[in-house]
C-alpha cells in the first residue's frame, strides 16, 4: 500500500489491546482524526471486537502472529506507529521490535519487564538510531506517571530553588486496582528466567542497568517497611518500582542529566503511622509476592468495567534540596491505573509522538523525556491525569 497507517494496534483482541482500540475508536474517529488499524492472530476476533467497541465497520484489520515473523514484517510494513500490548513482551516483543527498528517504524508498549528492557537496550540503541526508528517502552502506568512526575516535581524544584535537586521520592498514597493475568504472568516469567540464569540477578539489582554507560550513587533498596519522620508515615516496598526507578535514571540520562549525575530516587507505597501503619506495610509486602505466586490469576484475567472505572490512583513526589527544605506534587489518576488508565495513557503517547513531538529524533527513548510537558498536556486534557504542585519549600 502506498501509504501506511498512522496507528497499528497490534493485540487489539486482547485485554488490554481491545480497551486501545476502544478509546482510539470512540476519540479518534473521523476527518482530521489518525488513520488507525487493528492488528491480531484471528480475522473472525478482530471483527468481532470491532463491533463490540463500536468501531466503524471500515476500520482497517490486519492479521499478524508473534508465532509467524513474516505476519509481523507485513504488518510493520503498513504502519508509521505500531503501539502493541502483546505480553509477555521477553516471549513475544522480540521479533516485532526486531522489525521495526529494521523498518525505521515507531513503537511503543506497556512492558514492565526489566530484564528484556535491558537486553533490548543493549541490542538496539544504535540500530534504532540508525534506521530512524523512535523506540519508547513503558508506556501505560509502567511507568509514564512516575516518570513524568519525577519530571514535574524537578521543574518546580527548579523554580523555587533556582535549580534541580538531588533527591526525590516517588510515595503511592492512594491506589485501587487489580492485577490481570497477563501482568502477573510476566512477572512469573522474569522470577522464571531468573531462576535459570542467575547472571540475570544482576540486572534486577542495578538501579542503573537502562544507562548503559553510566553508573550514579547508591541508591535506596526499598525492600523492607521504614519510618519516613519527614513523612510522618511507614512505607513499604512498591511492587513496580524494581522498573519505575530505572526508566526514571534513564529518563534523566537522556535529558542529559537535568536533575544531576548524584540523583538519588525511589518509590515506596506509604501505609500510616504507628502499629496499623507498619501492620499495612507488612500486609503490602505480602499482597506483592502473591500476585506472582501460584494462585495468581491466570492469562486472560482481568478488571471488570465496573473494578476498571472505579479505579484510580494518588502519587506523592517529594523533591528535597540539600539544606532540607522541600517541593512536594502529585499525580492522580481517576481509572484503574493498570488498565482503563493505561489504554488512555499509551493511546495519547501514540497521538502525541504523531502531532505534537513529530521532531523527536530516532532511538530508544522513555515517553517523558522525548515528549516532556507536550505528554503531560495531552494526558492532562484526554486521559484523566492531574500534575499538581502541593507544597513548597
Amino acid at each position: 500500500m502506498s501509504e501506511k497507517f498512522d496507528i497499528v494496534v497490534y493485540g487489539a483482541t486482547g485485554y488490554t489491546g481491545q480497551l486501545v482500540a476502544e478509546y482510539l475508536a470512540a476519540n479518534y474517529v473521523g476527518r482530521g482524526a489518525p488513520s488507525w488499524a487493528m492488528a491480531g492472530r484471528s480475522e473472525d476476533k478482530l471483527v468481532s471486537v470491532r463491533d463490540a467497541i463500536g468501531a466503524p465497520k471500515d476500520t482497517p484489520l490486519i492479521v499478524a502472529d508473534a508465532a509467524n515473523p513474516e505476519s509481523l514484517r507485513a504488518m510493520v510494513d503498513q504502519a508509521k506507529l505500531v503501539v502493541t500490548t502483546v505480553g509477555p513482551y521477553q516471549l513475544y516483543g522480540s521479533d516485532l521490535l526486531a522489525a521495526c527498528v529494521t523498518s525505521g517504524t515507531d513503537y511503543m508498549d506497556l512492558c514492565g519487564e526489566p530484564i528484556w528492557l535491558k537486553q533490548m537496550i543493549d541490542r538496539y540503541e544504535v540500530a534504532a538510531n540508525a534506521s530512524g526508528s523512535r523506540i519508547m517502552f513503558s508506556c501505560g502506568f509502567d511507568s509514564i506517571p512516575f516518570e513524568l512526575g519525577a519530571f514535574f516535581v524537578q521543574e518546580e524544584a527548579r523554580r523555587v530553588f533556582g535549580s534541580a535537586v538531588p533527591r526525590v521520592k516517588g510515595r503511592v498514597r492512594d491506589i485501587s486496582w487489580k492485577f490481570s493475568g497477563g501482568t502477573s504472568a510476566s512477572a512469573r516469567m522474569t522470577f522464571e528466567a531468573v531462576a535459570q540464569d542467575l547472571s540475570l540477578v544482576s540486572i534486577l539489582k542495578d538501579p542503573f542497568a537502562f544507562t548503559p554507560g553510566f553508573e550514579g550513587p547508591k541508591q535506596p533498596r526499598g525492600n523492607k517497611p521504614v519510618f519516613e519522620e519527614d513523612l510522618q508515615s511507614w512505607s513499604a516496598p512498591f511492587a513496580m518500582a524494581i522498573l519505575n526507578t530505572r526508566n526514571v535514571h534513564r529518563s534523566n540520562m537522556l535529558m542529559g542529566f537535568p536533575y544531576g549525575r548524584d540523583f538519588v530516587y525511589d518509590e515506596m507505597v506509604l501505609t500510616g503511622a504507628g502499629d496499623q501503619g507498619l501492620s499495612n506495610a507488612k500486609l503490602v509486602m505480602a499482597a506483592n509476592s502473591e500476585k506472582t505466586g501460584p494462585d495468581a490469576l491466570k492469562l486472560g484475567d482481568g478488571p471488570s468495567k465496573e473494578e476498571r472505572d472505579h479505579g484510580h490512583y494518588d502519587l506523592l513526589y517529594v523533591a528535597v534540596a540539600p539544606d532540607g527544605r522541600q517541593v512536594r506534587a502529585a499525580v492522580r489518576g481517576d481509572l484503574d491505573p493498570g488498565y482503563a488508565s493505561t489504554a488512555k495513557m499509551i493511546s495519547e503517547c501514540a497521538i502525541c509522538l504523531l502531532r505534537d513531538a513529530s521532531d523527536v529524533p530516532a532511538g530508544l527513548w522513555t515517553p517523558g523525556a522525548a515528549m516532556q510537558h507536550k505528554l503531560i498536556k495531552r494526558l492532562v486534557d484526554n486521559a484523566g491525569l492531574t500534575f499538581e504542585v502541593e507544597t513548597r519549600a
